[in-house]
């Protein structure tokens, strides 16, 4: 109902500012169940992604059949970019051993003590003429089933592809290298953004 004004009414007003509200609080344990999973990655299990890093892919059409999982990264917005350490630690040794080791010993100190400092789109690296990453394309929009310990997040996202001058490409392509020393210069990174209103989490942490 709209206000004598022309405006939204007070009621409408006070219900979006509870949405909007509802979805930031949805965003932000989104990311620091990402960020507690990832710190346990790096600090137990020599940097393996785990299961609630790789989300399996679903239509967005709500179909029940997976195209497959992915192997998510989580990435630092730009004023708490950490993509110049990442580089150095790359460009430092090409003993493949000895760079993951200097990543995992990196990623494991404070990299994920702050969720804030997060991007909520997380992003992954296929290779350049990936026939997947062209298929989500075309799709435009997917759905990304995150599982681990008991929690659930069902993420209804935006796919794009990251031209190699954006930050996320950046702090992407640098955080793999440490623990892929075959990735191809020219890799394919796509983002998926979440909408956070049409997105769930069970048990609900909000």
């Amino acid at each position: 109902m709209a206000s004598v004004h022309g405006g939204p009414s007070k009621a409408v007003r006070s219900n979006l500012l509870r949405m909007d509200s509802a979805k930031q609080a949805l965003k932000l344990a989104f990311l620091r169940w990402q960020c507690r999973l990832r710190q346990i990655a790096v600090r137990q299990h020599d940097g393996r992604p785990s299961d609630g890093m790789m989300p399996a892919v679903f239509a967005h059409d709500d179909s029940d059949v997976s195209s497959g999982h992915i192997i998510t990264v989580l990435n630092k917005l730009p004023e708490f970019s950490r993509t110049m350490e990442l580089q150095h630690l790359v460009r430092y040794t090409h003993d493949p051993k000895e760079r993951r080791a200097a990543g995992v010993e990196f990623l494991s100190e404070r990299y994920y003590q702050r969720a804030y400092e997060f991007s909520d789109t997380v992003t992954c690296t296929f290779a350049p003429d990936s026939e997947g990453a062209r298929q989500l394309l075309a799709m435009k929009s997917c759905r990304l089933h995150f599982e681990q310990f008991g929690q659930i997040y069902e993420t209804v996202c935006t796919v794009w592809r990251i031209s190699v001058n954006n930050p996320l490409y950046q702090a992407t392509y640098w955080h793999n290298s440490l623990f892929n020393p075959a990735l191809a210069a020219d890799s394919m990174i796509l983002g998926f953004e979440p909408h956070w209103e049409r997105s769930e989490a069970q048990p609900s942490p909000v």
